[in-house]
């Protein structure tokens, strides 16, 4: 057998990801786009009544309080998903509530001065409130970071070699959102992957009027699917027995949300009452805020090669991050109980359907906001048991920290000064966030315990966040270690052409400012 050229066994870098069937400004038909902004608005879904469904009731909230926040998220989100897509980085990213900000509104709840209120609707309004005023101030990191251009300067020692671990732990930081929520209730969960996976991979060739049904509707059909089979079981009686945990887990009747929602609600600014402001809560939410920019820049990388776009100039990252922190501040304003950062899930979807479109995004933000008004409608969308969204996050997670190893291929990966830095910089990045984990379920606290609530709350979101932890490893290895004659190695001559709007040509068509605002705003 004949030996291979060298043109057939080799793969040349690639600046834009190939197979996508609609990039940024490319669109599907009317028909289409409505239907994939509602499968979008679907996998929003898991976050938006997660994160409240986990906080309200430690706030002393009730159902009712429960709908009112997840309606207030979504609302929000779809606000923050338009203005980010209109005026921000306009990559076709949702924005939506973030985990990262768990350990500072946890930090609230448990402050003694509101543990004290023994009414407990007064404790959740005031300590909702409390949160507000906390987002409202942190909100300004993000604002001025993103605005002065301060982000864009920092972003000038990111490599691709540094990027690399920091995109891939923006999806593999969330493995315990994955198998181990599917694993609650298995008999939904596992049935959930193998029909999603079968749907959008080994059937994606099935066409319907030369559209791949299929491949490009697979969470849709498939959440109904198996959606359709848990209400079976939950009607048939199968879990009449069965443990408090299991039936909260896989029953369709146990969110509590459709009964509770109002059928017409719309959110407005200060609906719960005015924020109070405690400088102690707002320094610990702004470590979350640092938390949520760096995950967010690993996601819009993402985003820009899932959407088949370059790599976002520096001053469009950082103006993304400036409209990233004016959604931190309606968040507060309203009332979401969280910050906001890029969803993860919907960035794999855009994967996963081969559509990049912008106007999907941005009719999927309509849904948002109109089923966020209309309660009834939402909250039985929003009944999905938890473990359907687990099992496609498995595959969405997984795509995401695929294209962040992806950026290899612009480095070089014979070198041990690369080999060392991706090396550790992914391994500490799992490592020192699972440490400060089991720390925290042993001691009920995490490893900074001082007598400075807000110092112990800025460590502890610091290093409970994979992305955050990678990035400081990474980019200080990467920029300390043999630096000077390495630049070819890491990647920099692949990058430099992407750090200025006119440093490539494709850079207008994905990333200039809509209603001609460019003249008012020019790129640097």
């Amino acid at each position: 057998m004949a030996a291979p050229k060298p043109e057939e066994i080799s793969h040349p870098p690639m600046d834009q990801l190939q197979g996508l069937e609609y990039c940024i400004d490319s669109n599907p038909s009317w028909g289409e786009a409505i239907a994939l902004g509602f499968q979008h608005y679907i996998l929003a879904l898991g976050t938006a009544v997660m994160i409240p469904s986990f906080l309200v009731p430690l706030m002393g909230g009730t159902d009712d309080d429960k709908v009112r926040v997840v309606q207030t998220l979504l609302f929000v989100g779809g606000i923050n998903t338009l203005l980010q897509t209109l005026f921000g980085t306009r990559l076709p990213t949702v924005i939506g509530g973030s985990w990262a900000f768990m350990v500072p509104i946890i930090s609230i709840i448990h402050d003694s001065s509101l543990q004290r209120i023994t009414d407990p609707h007064t404790r959740f309004l005031n300590t909702m409130r409390a949160t507000q005023g906390a987002l409202i101030v942190a909100s300004s990191v993000q604002i001025i970071l993103g605005y002065s251009q301060l982000w864009a300067i920092c972003s000038r020692f990111f490599s691709p070699l540094g990027m690399v671990p920091v995109i891939s732990l923006v999806g593999f930081g969330l493995l315990d959102r994955g198998f181990p929520v599917v694993g609650r209730c298995v008999e939904i969960g596992i049935p959930m992957f193998i029909l999603f996976v079968a749907f959008s991979q080994y059937l994606k060739h099935f066409q319907t009027k030369q559209i791949p049904v299929l491949e490009r509707f697979a969470l849709l059909i498939s959440v109904t699917v198996i959606w359709a089979y848990a209400h079976l079981l939950t009607a048939s009686g199968a879990y009449r027995h069965r443990p408090e945990l299991t039936q909260r887990n896989c029953r369709t009747d146990r969110a509590n949300l459709i009964s509770s929602a109002p059928w017409i609600k719309i959110p407005y600014p200060l609906q719960w009452g005015a924020p109070t402001f405690n400088a102690g809560h707002a320094f610990g939410m702004m470590s979350a805020v640092l938390v949520s920019l760096i995950e967010s820049t690993g996601a819009y990388k993402a985003a820009s090669r899932l959407a088949s776009a370059t790599p976002p100039p520096a001053h469009v990252l950082s103006r993304g991050i400036g409209w990233q922190g004016i959604g931190i501040l309606l968040d507060g304003l309203f009332g979401t109980l969280t910050g906001s950062t890029v969803s993860v899930e919907n960035i794999g979807l855009l994967g996963s359907t081969r559509v990049g479109s912008r106007r999907v995004i941005q009719i999927s933000a309509g849904f948002m906001i109109f089923f966020s008004m209309l309660g009834k409608f939402g909250a039985l969308f929003a009944s999905i048991p938890f473990s359907i969204f687990a099992a496609v996050y498995c595959v969405m997670f997984g795509l995401v920290a695929s294209v962040g190893l992806s950026l290899l291929q612009f480095t070089n990966m014979n070198s041990m000064r690369n080999l060392f830095i991706t090396g550790v910089s992914l391994f500490l990045g799992l490592s020192i966030p699972e440490y400060f984990r089991e720390y925290t379920s042993a001691a009920l606290h995490g490893p900074a315990h001082t007598k400075a609530g807000w110092f112990n709350d800025f460590l502890n979101t610091i290093f409970l966040s994979s992305p955050t932890v990678a990035l400081m490893v990474a980019v200080f290895l990467d920029n300390t270690l043999d630096y000077k004659d390495s630049a070819r190695d890491r990647g920099m001559p692949w990058w430099a052409k992407f750090r200025s709007f006119k440093g490539d040509s494709r850079n207008e068509e994905f990333y200039t400012l809509p209603f001609n605002l460019n003249r008012f705003f020019p790129p640097s």
